[in-house]
């Protein structure tokens, strides 16, 4: 028995290791198809390609990837797992643990959120380079074919958003398979280059960084810019760590997608020392003629499931921030019957194509979008390492002796990739940095406006225990069945119910009073989902429980009251919601274009009824006017 337990966790194992190829690596596996190009032929600040700036740029790759992927990341940020969950929204809830009401709290908050709209320029800027990119080969066999290069992105921009409805479940499959093939692909051409010009591999020696960053400090600076686009998808081996586990991201990493990139840079550095015409296309012009058209079809396909990865990201984002408060709702379809993490947002979809398809039109090539890509990417990983820095210091409870050599040397390189690529803002980095910022103004806008909403409706509030003892001296007419109220704030009554109570004249025989808790953790277990407290006069209290990664539905946890005495039986539940229409005007608590804002959000937002799976056909709606 024992040996077929451990047969089957091998086999899972090596499962998890293949997905992760697949999905984690999409986004960093692309990067040598521009890279190196802009860092040598970019407009912005290019790089003479000398012998020496060529080993002092590959220097810089190599140990860029070394410490900020390899150490920053794999051995250092994935530690910071919440319950097994990683990312930038699970990176914040761990780092508000503790931390109390006060400026700490509100500056963390900023940070993780910004970090997080940070993460949707990201979600547009990926496809955008990554499929232009693949698609320019084209250019390299023959000039005649560059009028197709942007009709042709967008066409398969807009083939991949439209099948997101589909889910990833089934071509999920072959993303780790292409990958390995994409993989290989990559250290064939570049050692085949290496092999003709072997004096390439001196640029492992750190003394070649160092030289050049001395001899040109504002050239290597400036070169810092285009640098980044090595590591970006850095991100994602974080960010994913929930799907498929730290270990076989880890192997991953260090078996096949590190050994991969290094040789492909590596030959391109070696074929651009023999020629360094090649900087028209180094990574094309690596292969022989005979397979530019599959490399063309080999590229664009891993640049779709590079772009996957980022768009099934920008989802899951989504949904946890619904699930912590700070976006509205939003429908959600569930592509797989097996995996919750596979959904679907079409709100969001349709927003990144739109988004996508103004910045290919707008930029026009990959060289032109390069500038904007940088900025989002370093700003989420500065975030991500003054978030790290606090869980490590309120979470693990390292001193500063230990917590500050773990984090300072990769904030000093971040703050130098940040700054670099802060020079491009004019160039294309305000396109991410204005997305991210319009994202971020939705998030704060409606954690607040919910704030302002509930302390305007609390002001009025009944509480609940004096108002079910004065039920018990009569004069209420009680009619079979039972009725459930949603709220959230358990100690008074629910306003649907007072207005039931006005309007109808009666109570139901069973008043169940519902409050819906998201915690910090990604889930709940389902034996703690609902806490169930008899009140008395037939009121029952339930708290329902879920993780902001579980997939809220309200019937199905109720089912779990029956344990406590508490039974449903649907054909005979009525669920009473509020529905509050806001009136704007101008106040203290929130600015009056913000107060607009909000209230457009929260008229568009997807119905309770739908986020929560109610059966609308047992859902009364009572409406009221709050005044902001």
């Amino acid at each position: 028995m024992s040996q077929i337990t451990n047969a089957s966790d091998r086999t899972h194992f090596k499962t998890l290791t293949l997905a992760a190829l697949g999905v984690v690596y999409g986004d960093i596996g692309t990067s040598p198809l521009y890279a190196l190009r802009e860092v040598f032929g970019s407009p912005h600040h290019p790089v003479p390609i000398t012998p020496e700036n060529v080993l002092g740029i590959l220097s810089l790759v190599f140990w860029t990837l070394m410490l900020v992927i390899s150490g920053k990341y794999v051995s250092f940020i994935m530690r910071a797992d919440n319950r097994g969950e990683g990312g930038i929204m699970s990176l914040m809830t761990l780092a508000l643990r503790g931390v109390g009401e006060g400026p700490k709290r509100r500056l963390i908050l900023l940070l993780g959120l910004f970090g997080a709209a940070l993460f949707y320029g990201d979600g547009v800027i990926t496809p955008t380079i990554s499929v232009l990119s693949a698609v320019e080969g084209l250019e390299v066999i023959t000039p005649a074919l560059k009028p197709f290069v942007i009709p042709l992105a967008l066409a398969i921009l807009v083939g991949l958003f439209v099948i997101q409805r589909n889910g990833t479940a089934s071509i999920g499959k072959l993303f780790g398979p292409i990958m390995i093939v994409w993989f290989i692909t990559l250290s064939v051409l570049g050692a085949r280059s290496i092999i003709l010009e072997p004096s390439v591999l001196r640029a492992l020696n750190p003394a070649w960084a160092v030289g050049f960053l001395s001899a040109h400090p504002l050239l290597g600076f400036f070169s810092l810019g285009a640098l980044v686009l090595v590591i970006t998808g850095g991100e994602a081996l974080y960010a994913d760590m929930g799907h498929f586990g730290r270990k076989p991201i880890t192997i991953a990493w260090f078996g096949m997608v590190l050994p991969a990139l290094l040789i492909n840079y590596l030959g391109q550095g070696a074929l651009l020392l023999s020629n360094p015409a090649a900087i028209e296309n180094p990574f094309y012009l690596l292969a022989p003629s005979w397979a530019l058209y599959p490399m063309v079809v080999l590229a664009t396909a891993a640049t779709v499931i590079a772009s996957q990865a980022v768009i099934s990201g920008a989802f899951s984002i989504t949904l946890q921030a619904m699930q912590l408060g700070y976006s509205p709702r939003f429908e959600v379809h569930h592509t797989s019957e097996s995996q919750m993490g596979q959904i679907y947002l079409p709100a969001i979809n349709w927003l990144l194509l739109a988004a996508v398809i103004a910045a290919v039109i707008g930029f026009g090539s990959s060289s032109n979008i390069a500038a904007a890509y940088g900025i989002a990417v370093t700003g989420t990983m500065l975030i991500t390492n003054l978030l790290a820095f606090v869980v490590a210091r309120n979470d693990w409870k390292w001193s500063l002796l230990k917590v500050l050599p773990c984090v300072v040397p990769f904030v000093i390189i971040d703050l130098a990739f940040f700054s670099a690529n802060s020079t491009k803002i004019a160039d294309g980095g305000w396109f991410p940095l204005a997305f991210g910022a319009v994202v971020f103004i939705v998030l704060t806008t409606w954690k607040r406006g919910r704030e302002v909403m509930h302390a305007k409706l609390g002001q009025d509030a009944i509480l609940l225990e004096p108002f079910i003892q004065s039920l018990s001296l009569g004069g209420t007419t009680r009619v079979p069945g039972t009725a459930v109220f949603l709220t959230g704030r358990p100690e008074g009554v629910p306003r649907a119910m007072l207005h039931s109570l006005k309007h109808y004249k009666v109570l139901h025989e069973r008043m169940v009073i519902v409050t819906i808790r998201i915690f910090d953790v990604p889930y709940v277990p389902e034996i703690d989902r609902v806490e169930v407290k008899p009140l008395g006069g037939d009121f029952w209290q339930v708290t329902v429980q879920y993780g902001f990664k579980d997939e809220p539905d309200l019937p199905e946890a109720l089912t779990h009251c029956a344990h406590f005495g508490l039974e449903f039986d649907m054909m005979d539940t009525s669920f009473f919601l509020g529905r509050e229409t806001l009136i704007p005007r101008i106040g203290k608590e929130m600015a009056y274009w913000r107060v607009l804002l909000f209230s457009t959000m929260f008229r568009n937002a997807t119905s309770m009824t739908a986020f929560f799976h109610i059966p609308s056909n047992r859902v009364v709606e009572l409406g009221s006017q709050v005044v902001l």
